[in-house]
Order: C-alpha cells, then sequence, then structure tokens
C-alpha cells in the first residue's frame, strides 16, 4: 500500500478519533504512526525533525492552536510533506484552507471526514504515493559519467503527449517531454532519474536546449497531421528563468526553424516558489516575446490564486494528485470545481493532467468545455514516430465515432 518508510503524523483533539485513525492507518501497513492531542504538541515534534514526516493528518477545530494556524506554520517552516485535514466536508471550509495551504507554501493533498472511513484513508495514501513523486527521487539517479555521455553524444530526445480538447477530441497542444536514449544502458532513462542531478551539476541548460532545438525541428512534420493552430509546451525549471539571456536563446532557435513564441507554451513547474527579480523579469520577458506561460502542477505548490491574477500565466496545469480518483474523492472535487471557475473569470486555459482511469476521465468530461486533457489512459508519451502513427489512429478513431453519432 505504501513504502515501507513512510512516517504519517495524526493531530486531533479527541482521543477517540487518533484511537480511530491509528487503527485504520495499522490496517493500511502504514509502518510508523505518531499521534497528537494539540497541534502545539505537533509542531515541537514537527520542529526536531522537519524531513522526519511524510505526511500530517490534522483536525482544523481544535483548543488553543487550530489546524489552520497549524498549516501556516508548517508554511512558515517550509514543510516538505503532505498535508490533510480531517474535517466535514463544507466545500467553503476545504476552498479556505486549501488557499490558505497555497498562500503559505504548504502542500494540501486531501481531507478526511467525520466518522471517518478506511476507504477515505486508504485514497489519500494513495495520494500520498503521487504527491512523493514531486518531493523524491523515486529511482537511482544515473551515475554523473552517464549524464555527460548522454549530452555530448546527442543523446537526450523528445518524446511527445497530446493535450486533448474532449468538447471535440482536437488534439490542441504537445507537450516535449525528456528521455535518455543511450546504448549504455539497457532501457528509455526517465527524467527523474536524470533531471535532478543534471540541476545539481548545473547541466540543466544543455539538457534543454539540446531538447528543444530537436522538438522544434521535428514540429513541423508533426504539425502537419494536426490542426494548423497546433501549439508545443515545452518545460522549463524555476532555476532557468534566472538566466536574464533565456528568451533571447529559445527566441533564437525559434527562428532558425522558422517558428514563432506564439506556438510555444513554456511549462514551469509549480515545484519551487518564484520570487526572485531575474525570475519575474524573466517570465514577464518571455510573455512579452508571445510565449504562452503555463503553470505546472498547479493545486498543491507555491502558487495561490493573486499570483494567478498577477504573474503573466496563460495555462494552469492541475496536479495528478488531485486527478487521482477524483470521482470518489470529495476534496478533489471541490478544489478542482474552484480552478476552473478562477481559470475562467482570469480567462486561463486549463489543463488536466495524469488521467490514468477511465473513471476519472468520465467525471471530468462535464467540464470538457474549459478543460483540455492529458494522460496515460488517453496517449502514454511517445518517440515522434509512434506519436506519428498514434495520431493517425487517434483521427481514425474521432472520425468512426462521429459517424456512429449521426
Amino acid at each position: 500500500m505504501v513504502k515501507s518508510n513512510r512516517h504519517i503524523l495524526v493531530v486531533d483533539d479527541s482521543k477517540a478519533i487518533l484511537i480511530v485513525m491509528h487503527a485504520i492507518l495499522n490496517e493500511l501497513e502504514v509502518p510508523h504512526i505518531t499521534t497528537c492531542l494539540s497541534a502545539e504538541e505537533a509542531l515541537e515534534k514537527i520542529k526536531k525533525a522537519p524531513r522526519f514526516f511524510d505526511a500530517i493528518f490534522t483536525d482544523l477545530n481544535m483548543p488553543d492552536m487550530d489546524g489552520m494556524e497549524l498549516i501556516r506554520h508548517l508554511g512558515a517552516m517550509k514543510y516538505q510533506g503532505a498535508i490533510a485535514i480531517i474535517s466535514e466536508m463544507d466545500p467553503k471550509v476545504i476552498d479556505l484552507a486549501a488557499d490558505l495551504a497555497r498562500k503559505h507554501n504548504a502542500h494540501l493533498i486531501g481531507n478526511v471526514t467525520k466518522p471517518v472511513q478506511l476507504n477515505q484513508v486508504y485514497l489519500l495514501l494513495q495520494k500520498l504515493e503521487h504527491f512523493a513523486i514531486h518531493v523524491e527521487r523515486t529511482k537511482t539517479p544515473i551515475s554523473e559519467s552517464l549524464l555527460l555521455h548522454a549530452i555530448s553524444h546527442n543523446e537526450i530526445i523528445p518524446f511527445y503527449q497530446p493535450k486533448i480538447n474532449r468538447h471535440d477530441n482536437r488534439v490542441e497542444s504537445i507537450e516535449v517531454l525528456a528521455r535518455i536514449n543511450t546504448s549504455q544502458a539497457d532501457e528509455i532513462i526517465l527524467p527523474e532519474r536524470f533531471i535532478c542531478i543534471a540541476e545539481d551539476l548545473d547541466l540543466i541548460n544543455l539538457i534543454t536546449f539540446q531538447l528543444f532545438e530537436k522538438a522544434t525541428n521535428d514540429f513541423a512534420e508533426i504539425k502537419e497531421q494536426f490542426d494548423p493552430n497546433l501549439k508545443l509546451a515545452f518545460n522549463l525549471s524555476p532555476s532557468q528563468l534566472e538566466d536574464l539571456s533565456c528568451p533571447d536563446k529559445l527566441a533564437l532557435i525559434l527562428h532558425l526553424n522558422n517558428l514563432t513564441p506564439s506556438e510555444v507554451i513554456l511549462e514551469i513547474t509549480e515545484q519551487y516558489a518564484l520570487r526572485s527579480t531575474a525570475q519575474l523579469e524573466t517570465l514577464n520577458r518571455l510573455r512579452m516575446r508571445g510565449f504562452g506561460i503555463s503553470l505546472d502542477d498547479f493545486g498543491t505548490g507555491f502558487t495561490n490564486v493573486q499570483q494567478l491574477k498577477t504573474l503573466p500565466f496563460t495555462e494552469i496545469k492541475i496536479d495528478r494528485t488531485l486527478i487521482s480518483n477524483i470521482e470518489t474523492d470529495q476534496f478533489s472535487q471541490v478544489i478542482v470545481s474552484s480552478l476552473v471557475n478562477i481559470a475562467i473569470q482570469e480567462d486561463l486555459a486549463i489543463v488536466a493532467e495524469g488521467i490514468e482511469r477511465v473513471e476519472e476521465l468520465e467525471y471530468l468530461d462535464r467540464y470538457k468545455e474549459f478543460i483540455l486533457m492529458q494522460g496515460f489512459l488517453l496517449c502514454r508519451p511517445k518517440a515522434k514516430e509512434d506519436f506519428l502513427n498514434w495520431s493517425l489512429s487517434w483521427r481514425q478513431m474521432v472520425k468512426t465515432a462521429a459517424g456512429h453519432r449521426r
């Protein structure tokens, strides 16, 4: 169910709730469970070892220090684990708690209603595993020598995954995802094994521009099979926004491939806060150049609603922790509904990423006039030739489905 080293802290002023939560977590094979009867006690434990707890389940309504204040303190401490609230399902309270968490850089992944049920906790533990992908290395990173070999031998390659408008089944944009294909390894190497080390070694720009050149070179051929307004979505690390020359470098590569910035969406991960003057200047200059700017992994990270209104984003991508099991997860339903409303009000495109199950897609279809869909269920990331073959199959399927509706 969960990784063998997970540590979970439960905070509630009711001994009965603590006993029930401990029993449920034990039933679900969580190996390390700590309980506290007050937020103050919990905060003292967390201060002693900020990285010890992978997740904190906290009641909101407690005497002295309540759950909202605890969340604020966790944000101030830069707590990197997941937070779940134990409360009644009042949409206004959930919305308030979620926005408070974002404002204070805390990572709220869901809630458990009282009386606590095993299936609710089970779903939250699943979301914890999804969330953990963003804060830990899930596989052993490759060696520095292998990474340098891949870069020097031009072995960083683009894979492609579509963002689909389910209202008319058009592919509106395709995301470029980095892979390493080298004779030095037995399989395609995924980015979670090399992006972190590339950033640590200050090699991320070499990878980015190598990948960007290949993808923009591929784009003309890919675009022939899709709508002429198709856009190319490309990931940038927040650290790369520190480079004030970044907009000029990207624009030059586009010019050499007869493309314009208006054909490209730059996805900025929400894993790190955008704070420095250089980052904000670069972000604005990219937008002034005509690039679309997407906030990736939105919903559990650092950007709050007010920043969406002041920073030059044109798109938000809902974090997959909010998409997983959304058909039964009332917390995620409330947050996603709120995000759709915000996107409409602010004239932002919105993407639901990480769709892996039919039930998730069917639930999200209620928003298909507003949300683009992306995930393994629709199309796994593919190398160019495989992606072009998929596009032919997709168009034929759409054409056949349209014929049946007549």
